[in-house]
């Protein structure tokens, strides 16, 4: 008896030995199958943080905006953005986006509306060739009239001639001539401005209204058999601060050339000094309009790269 109590109890012991053998061998064989993980990283690398698949694409959407210089003689220049405090814009640079990525070849549609600045057609061919060029499917319309304000484009005929066009941005740049009359009146420029915007709003509900400033121009004068002269004109200033304003109370968009160029102070001498004015002190020799269209397509530009990456 003493004997076979002997044997089974080094049976089990025999068995209980093999069992953790085998397990032990199992555990090697699994952590010898692996390589070893290095507590910190070779001294000769370098970890790379890397942005999350989704903020990678979005990256991917933005378009590259190289620097644009102002002639030397200007000076003083201001912040060139587009004010969109609500995102008005957002529908626009979705669909650009699309278009960008290949993911859409539905044309988005710009109607750039406004004065003889607009009617010389360079300043904004300048900006759709430039949005074409970098997007593709872009129809960018401009539909000028010499001396308009305003209330040149209230005509019925003219708002159907718009909204037949279908736009899904709508550009207004207009001021100059308004402010060209010696006796105007910031409350009836108002009213004009809101005259207009209505009838637009009633034909294209929803499509975002962008506002421009006018670029400045100066007053002339002669005395009697004197030769002419000019000088700035004041009320630019004005009529720059009245569009800024409608576009606040209304929740437009608004782009202020008028500042970005120098404002009050330097505007109209920066143009000058760059010899970009014509003879008449209101508006531009060719090289003068591509800047406008540049710089209001940088404008544009950033405020889609803003939004892509937002």
């Amino acid at each position: 008896m003493t004997g076979g109590v002997f044997m089974r109890k080094s049976n089990r012991l025999f068995v209980r030995f093999l069992i953790i053998c085998l397990s032990l061998s199992g555990f090697f064989v699994k952590v010898m199958s692996q390589d070893q993980i290095p507590a910190h990283p070779p001294s000769e690398k370098i970890l790379k943080n890397v942005k999350p698949m989704r903020e990678m694409s979005w990256m991917a959407d933005t378009v590259f905006l190289p620097q644009l210089f102002f002639p030397s003689a200007f000076t003083k220049t201001g912040h060139n953005e587009i004010i969109d405090s609500i995102a008005l814009l957002a529908p626009v640079f979705e669909h650009l986006r699309q278009v960008h990525a290949g993911l859409s070849e539905d044309t988005v549609r710009i109607v750039h509306i406004g004065d003889s600045h607009i009617r010389g057609h360079i300043y904004p061919q300048t900006t759709g060739a430039l949005l074409t060029e970098t997007f593709g499917a872009i129809s960018y319309t401009d539909m000028g009239v010499n001396g308009a304000t305003s209330l040149t484009f209230t005509h019925p005929n003219r708002i159907a001639d718009i909204a037949a066009l279908k736009p899904e941005l709508l550009i207004l740049s207009f001021g100059t001539n308004e402010s060209h009359n010696r006796r105007y009146n910031a409350n009836v420029h108002y009213n004009q401005m809101d005259e207009l915007i209505k009838l637009l709003h009633d034909s294209l509900p929803e499509i975002p209204i962008l506002l421009t400033t006018p670029p400045g121009s100066y007053d002339s004068f002669r005395q009697r058999r004197r030769k002419r002269t000019y000088s700035i004109n004041p009320r630019t200033a004005t009529a720059a601060k009245t569009i800024h304003q409608y576009a606040k109370d209304h929740h437009l968009l608004v782009w202020d050339m008028y500042n970005v160029v120098g404002g009050r102070e330097r505007a109209c001498l920066n143009w000058t000094a760059a010899q970009l004015m014509r003879p008449d002190y209101v508006h531009y020799f060719p090289e003068g309009y591509i800047l406008q269209g540049n710089l209001l397509y940088q404008a544009l530009i950033q405020a889609y790269n803003d939004y892509v990456t937002r």
